[in-house]
């Protein structure tokens, strides 16, 4: 039993990560990106964009291979063709991943330090 639920809690934690869940984005990888890209910036303010993207994808993958994990560690087939799994998730990432590169060239999503420059 306890390690049905260990598996659960890893597959709901790489659902919420994951691509899967579409809306998951903006309330959970986005931030998290954010404060990656923010914490690599502090060495150096010009690996904030690249450092957000890296930090996006990464919890992508990193919600795809714990809720495989997770669902793994149930017993539980997917629910759906692992193709047209990786075809989603690669769309979903990569609209979001526009999103963001807009978002951080149009100057709203930028370091923190920055939201209080007055120049």
């Amino acid at each position: 039993m306890a390690g049905k639920i260990k598996h659960g809690i890893i597959a709901t934690i790489g659902f919420l990560l994951s691509p899967l869940s579409w809306w998951n984005d903006l309330i959970i990888n986005i931030p998290i990106a954010y404060a990656i890209g923010t914490a690599v910036a502090v060495i150096d303010k010009t690996l904030f964009f690249p450092a957000v993207i890296l930090g996006y994808w990464a919890t992508n993958i990193a919600g795809m291979l714990l809720l495989s994990h997770g669902l793994a560690g149930l017993g539980e087939k997917r629910p759906r063709p692992l193709l047209e799994q990786l075809k989603e998730q690669l769309v979903w990432t990569l609209l979001y991943t526009a999103f963001i590169a807009v978002l951080i060239w149009a100057g709203i999503l930028r370091f923190p330090t920055e939201y209080f420059q007055t120049n």
